[in-house]
């Protein structure tokens, strides 16, 4: 099955430390380009997000966001270093003793001494565990995402191939009724200049006209290269290159009939053809 490379997935878990959210945002992209926006506090996950991500996809340019808004005292707690303040009283009351006399220190004054407050990470294991198992769940949604958009996208392309191969029978039908229409403004020009040409050379200057003017390794190369096209978006794999590719493929052909077309009507299918191609290319772009 064909996956897009646009998609968006949003997933979030409330639990006893709080409020974890991730966002995944999509684009096509030649490679997998992921940009991470982790908090502080969870930076630590970044190598094994990364790691994930490329485990599971392959292609695109990839935001992908983590929220985390932390549960009421798991911030992290203050506390004060009853050693230490101890320490800084024990010190002013030594001081006062040798100047003779002084105030206690109020606990404004101590709470501006550096190490007197103590702060007290919180313990994020279990937070980190839960990211990454959110984590999981939020890829399974932007596959699921890029699954739906890769089928629609298919669809498309199969309907652009079925009226790509319908121009391409147009012009085979075409082309003997060209040939004839050559033959018939060669004649009558000769006809015009009253030159008498002979039945045999008047084949021969045919054979040259119908070699300068032949298509059929065009339209074969067209029908084969629609043929693969169909068989490629049967494939469950990634197939957005080998689309791409195709794409050139079919654009090439396109143009050299259009080069050699002697007629209006199969000038048209050449430009109508191009115009497919160029639809079908801005599509494949998406595609994984």
């Amino acid at each position: 099955m064909i996956k897009s490379m646009t998609a968006f997935a949003r997933e979030s878990r409330a639990a006893d430390f709080g409020e974890l959210t991730w966002e995944l945002r999509a684009v096509n992209h030649r490679y997998l380009e992921p940009h991470l926006r982790l908090p502080e506090e969870l930076r630590v996950l970044e190598p094994n997000v990364r790691a994930r991500l490329a485990a599971r996809l392959q292609r695109g340019k990839l935001d992908c966001a983590l929220r985390f808004a932390p549960a009421v005292g798991l911030a992290g707690s203050l506390s004060v270093n009853r050693p230490f303040v101890e320490q800084l009283l024990a010190a002013s009351h030594e001081i006062g003793a040798l100047v003779g006399g002084g105030a206690e220190p109020s606990p404004i004054e101590l709470l501006r001494w550096p190490g007197v407050l103590q702060q007290q990470d919180p313990d994020l294991d279990q937070v980190t565990a839960a990211a990454l198992e959110l984590l999981e769940h939020a890829i399974d949604t932007l596959l699921a995402t890029r699954e739906r958009e890769g089928e629609r996208l298919a669809v498309l392309l199969a309907e652009r191939c079925d009226r790509l191969q319908d121009s391409v029978e147009r012009v085979r039908l075409r082309l003997p009724q060209v040939m004839e229409g050559v033959r018939q403004r060669l004649a009558d020009r000769l006809s015009e200049l009253r030159v008498e040409l002979d039945p045999t050379r008047l084949e021969q200057e045919m054979a040259l006209i119908a070699a300068r003017l032949d298509v059929d390794e065009e339209m074969d190369r067209l029908a084969a290269h629609v043929a693969e096209v169909r068989s490629v978006l049967r494939r469950d794999e990634p197939v957005g290159r080998r689309l791409d590719f195709l794409m050139q493929e079919l654009n090439r052909e396109a143009n050299t009939l259009g080069s050699k077309s002697a007629d209006v009507e199969v000038t048209r299918e050449a430009v109508e053809m191009k115009v497919l191609i160029e639809q079908m290319r801005e599509q494949v772009q998406n595609l994984e």
